[in-house]
């Protein structure tokens, strides 16, 4: 028997895990989270090293996300920094 649909089922919904990073911040590593656009994400902490670049503001971390913010923007969150 196929399971009924619930009214409370987010499509969007999935548990929001952490990934190694390249984060574009040319004001340098002031801030804790950051918009999706300016985040890379890669398949290993060796690979977000290997694409950082610190003098052009790029640099490695460990990120989770993204996750929704209250005014819908999809946001990374800083675990901490790599580089």
């Amino acid at each position: 028997m196929p399971q009924a649909a619930s009214l409370f089922t987010d499509v969007e919904s999935y548990v929001v895990g952490t990934s190694a990073v390249v984060i574009y911040s040319p004001a340098g590593k002031k801030r804790t989270r950051f918009p999706e656009g300016v985040v890379e994400v890669f398949g290993s902490e060796e690979e977000a090293l290997a694409h950082a670049d610190p003098a052009k503001g790029r640099h490695a971390a460990i990120a989770s996300g993204p996750s929704r913010s209250s005014e819908g923007f999809k946001l990374f969150y800083l675990v901490r920094w790599l580089d």
